[in-house]
């Protein structure tokens, strides 16, 4: 996909990094500049995201290794939430472990049963260096610990085990968007 506008908004379309990309198996680096270009950085990951349908979006998963992310992402009351977060910590991780669906944009059409604690709490700073904190429970706790882990260059397959993770990666390899060579 083509780097273009979106409709109704100054972000454009970037296209996706998918699974056997490198950068999505990399360490993001800290965001140390504020300026402009991070505020247009965020503006693109938002409009990337809805354009693919997706909930939360890593920088790596637009080839950028930053360590930002955007979401718009339900909780499990459907209470929305909206935000991003720039050089976030996943500061605590607990409640009962849930195996549930999880998808990824860099894996279009691909989901596995995965394990994540249903409480999930993120620092960070907004594009300005304001502090932030993020709790969340349920499906918004599975997307924050799932964009944590692409900005430790890991990928929810990495998660996988067995049966699972053989699907996953069949799956992945059969898919249109497959990397051949």
């Amino acid at each position: 996909m083509r780097n273009r506008p979106i409709p109704g908004s100054s972000g454009l379309i970037r296209a996706m990094s998918l699974l056997g990309d490198p950068v999505l198996h990399q360490v993001c680096e800290p965001v140390t500049d504020f300026g402009p270009p991070l505020a247009r950085l965020v503006e693109d990951m938002y409009a990337t995201m809805y354009a693919a349908e997706g909930v939360g979006l890593a920088a790596n998963q637009i080839g950028v290794p930053l360590r930002v992310f955007v979401y718009d992402c339900p909780d499990d009351d459907d209470v929305r939430h909206l935000g991003h977060l720039v050089n976030p910590r996943l500061v605590e991780a607990d409640g009962v472990t849930v195996r549930g669906p999880e998808g990824c944009l860099s894996l279009p059409g691909i989901e596995a049963g995965t394990e994540r604690f249903d409480r999930a709490v993120v620092e960070g700073v907004t594009t300005t260096g304001e502090p932030v904190r993020v709790t969340g429970t349920g499906f918004f706790a599975r997307c924050l610990q799932h964009e944590c882990d692409h900005l430790e260059g890991t990928v929810y397959t990495d998660r996988l085990t067995g049966l699972r993770r053989r699907r996953a990666l069949r799956a992945a390899g059969r898919a249109p968007w497959a990397r051949t060579g």
